[in-house]
């Protein structure tokens, strides 16, 4: 929703970036006055590096790649990849509060920085060879130095003890090339002369509806942090100078979505907000994913010294953001939320709409949220969005008291909580629930979940279920409660989570309807491969010695193949992964007869055994890939026949664009930070 520009407040003069132009290289001689401009456009703007390299915090976040299920997971943040001390990553914002949309840049601070990681590279020991000129062999002149034949290749480079360099594209970044800058010898004046100006409000971007405007600035955004200063964030300080339509249109982009990945972050913010309050106004989205606190400080003693980001601080926060609709928050966070700070959260924000608690489970937490529930509640509350996912130690009356107020809701993620079969029902029949997490949550009967299934109204569009349980501690389902369950599903499911869930080979003429409209199944105990396979291949091609391609015309024409792109094999154990079935011409599974699934998850001792196979595995067309406690074998593509990959972005997914997570976001955002780790480095 677009803010009036009576909203807004245009930021002082010292939050903008300086215009001053960075020193030049000196390499390149000294230019003209006419070229000043360009040159140091080049200079300050340097091209936005890979977006793999911006690690996530202590987390597990998707690798945009071409590649599925492919992650990058840190242990270290990327702000502290680039500065040498604590003080230098602030000091890279010290001009604005800082989110993933909010940062004002000194460019020529931005130089002098790149300058600081050009003497750390440069004190590298590289080896390095004298190539003699071909004209001239005996010229010690006119030759130039290369890398020595043992040189391993730019990733050898490192900054400060870590690999920092993966090519000559990010080397050009960091101004450590070995070509000199472009020198446009061009005059500026001659080729400007002929355009046609306008007067200031009437440019043609200028009249564009503000709603337009502001979804073209919004393509700069993204949403996991960078490491450092970007392009992104110089583009953005530079509209903010271009004029006062684009100024408008830009804070609305710098301030909608904050993101706050350490404290002093999130102090910066705070200041900034109460010295210009209408600013404060403009946010909708606090994201708290990335946040780590012990990234700055190592001990809880500096943090609560520091006085950064505290109850108190963070409740001023929430009472400066009035129209705030999305609250992000995560387990590293719980000690700051008290009865004041949740209070606020659930009843003082009319216009919230999404609230995530993904782990909090803290002693401290525990009795804050305990001591809400007494309290008097308004009759409904505005959030349609909710997860507890992880909130272990939360009381039962807690969800009693809060899922009867939620008449609007969507989205419902308490997985691993306490919830109660009465908290469940008591669930108003006007929520139109899509996405529903109940795995693992163990006060939960099968009888009262398969009955609200079944009849409650606002579960009829159901898009994303999981009912997951490990198998080796807890069965929800026993083998006729499956069969029950699958027979009330609604068509409009897009991902199911049978984990954990007793199952027999009955049950696969229940999931093949199923199959033609769900991308996404994990299937429970009990079946064996030769059942799955089931699944792709009519019943007849099922004996052995059939062709993998041969099909009778009756059955051309009732079969329809399954719409799956991900499938959970890991509650196959031991002798029910016979992988010399599943590597096999009797098995459709790895064949191009599966397609489109993409994506098989399998057992942790079943991946053992995979990765020792890559050979036949790599014959078949599929490959690796594993994060945190999981592991899959993904499907390659080769680009021929007109095949491409599938990206992974569905509606339903919000954001995400890998296969299997275990955690529904209630934002529609870049997976990162501890929700990475949350929804695909968990095995539940």
């Amino acid at each position: 929703m677009a803010v009036s520009s009576t909203h807004h407040t245009p930021l002082p003069d010292h939050h903008l970036p300086s215009r001053s132009s960075p020193p030049l290289h000196n390499d390149c001689p000294s230019p003209s006055a006419s070229e000043h401009k360009t040159m140091a456009a080049d200079l300050v703007r340097p091209a936005t590096p890979d977006r793999a390299s911006r690690s996530s915090f202590s987390s597990i976040r998707e690798n945009e790649s071409t590649l599925p299920q492919t992650f990058t997971h840190s242990k270290l943040s990327s702000y502290t990849a680039t500065p040498p001390t604590d003080e230098a990553v602030v000091d890279d914002f010290s001009t604005a509060p800082h989110s993933t949309s909010a940062a004002a840049v000194d460019p020529s601070h931005q130089y002098d920085n790149n300058n600081n990681i050009n003497n750390r590279m440069s004190q590298t020991q590289v080896q390095t060879q004298f190539q003699p000129p071909v004209t001239h062999p005996n010229s010690k002149l006119l030759g130039y130095w290369t890398p020595a034949d043992n040189f391993k290749g730019w990733k050898e480079i490192q900054v400060k003890g870590r690999l920092q360099s993966k090519s000559f594209g990010d080397l050009k970044v960091l101004h450590q090339s070995w070509l000199p800058p472009r020198c446009n010898t061009k005059a500026f004046g001659k080729g400007a002369m002929g355009k046609k100006t306008y007067k200031p409000g009437e440019a043609p971007i200028e009249k564009l509806p503000f709603e337009i405007l502001t979804s073209i600035i919004n393509c700069f955004v993204i949403d996991v942090p960078p490491n450092g200063v970007t392009r992104r964030n110089i583009d953005l300080m530079s509209l903010l100078l271009t004029s006062r339509t684009l100024h408008f249109a830009t804070l609305e982009t710098l301030y909608s979505n904050i993101t706050i990945p350490h404290s002093r972050i999130f102090h910066k913010f705070l200041t900034h907000i109460a010295a210009h309050p209408p600013l404060g106004t403009i946010v909708r989205r606090l994201d708290f994913c990335h946040f780590n606190p012990s990234q700055l400080f190592s001990t809880a003693a500096e943090r609560s010294k520091a006085r950064n980001l505290t109850t108190e601080t963070l409740l001023q926060c929430l009472e400066l953001t009035p129209h705030l609709q999305e609250f992000l928050g995560q387990e590293y966070l719980d000690e700051d939320l008290d009865a004041t700070v949740l209070r606020k959260l659930f009843v003082g924000l009319p216009r919230l709409q999404a609230l995530d608690l993904c782990g909090c489970s803290s002693e401290k937490f525990k009795k804050a949220i305990a001591s809400i529930v007494d309290q008097d509640w308004p009759a409904e509350l505005s959030i349609r969005r909710l997860s507890m996912h992880k909130c272990l130690t939360v009381p039962s009356a807690v969800f009693e008291a809060v899922l009867p107020r939620l008449a609007k809701l969507t989205h419902l993620d308490i997985a691993g909580t306490r919830v109660t079969d009465a908290a469940l029902s008591s669930i108003p029949p006007t929520a139109r629930i899509t996405h529903l997490n109940l795995a693992k949550c163990k006060l939960l009967s099968a009888r009262n979940v398969i009955d609200f299934l079944a009849k409650h109204p606002g579960v009829r569009e159901l898009q994303y279920l999981s009912v997951a349980t490990d198998a080796r501690t807890h069965q929800l389902f026993g083998v006729d409660d499956t069969t029950e369950l699958l027979a009330v599903l609604p068509k409009t499911l897009k991902s199911l989570s049978l984990k954990g869930a007793a199952m027999d080979a009955s049950h696969v003429d229940l999931l093949r309807p199923l199959s033609k409209h769900l991308e996404e199944l994990a299937i429970g105990r009990g079946l064996k491969l030769e059942d799955v396979n089931r699944l792709f291949v009519p019943d007849d091609e099922q004996s052995e010695g059939e062709e993998e391609n041969r099909m009778d015309v009756d059955d051309e024409e009732v079969w329809v193949s399954p719409s799956l792109k991900y499938i959970d094999l890991s509650d196959l154990w031991g002798a029910d992964m016979d992988l010399l079935y599943l590597f096999s011409n009797r098995c459709a599974i790895l064949r191009q007869r599966s397609e489109p699934l993409e994506v098989v998850e399998v057992a942790e001792d079943t991946f053992k055994r995979v990765s020792k196979s890559k050979t036949a595995l790599k014959q078949a067309g599929w490959r690796t890939s594993e994060v945190g406690s999981r592991g899959w074998m993904v499907r390659e593509f080769d680009g021929q026949n007109g095949k491409k990959q599938d990206d992974g972005r569905r509606g339903w997914k919000m954001g995400a664009e890998s296969w299997g997570m275990r955690k529904i976001p209630v934002a529609r955002a870049e997976v990162g930070g501890m929700y990475g780790f949350m929804m695909f480095g968990r095995k539940l």
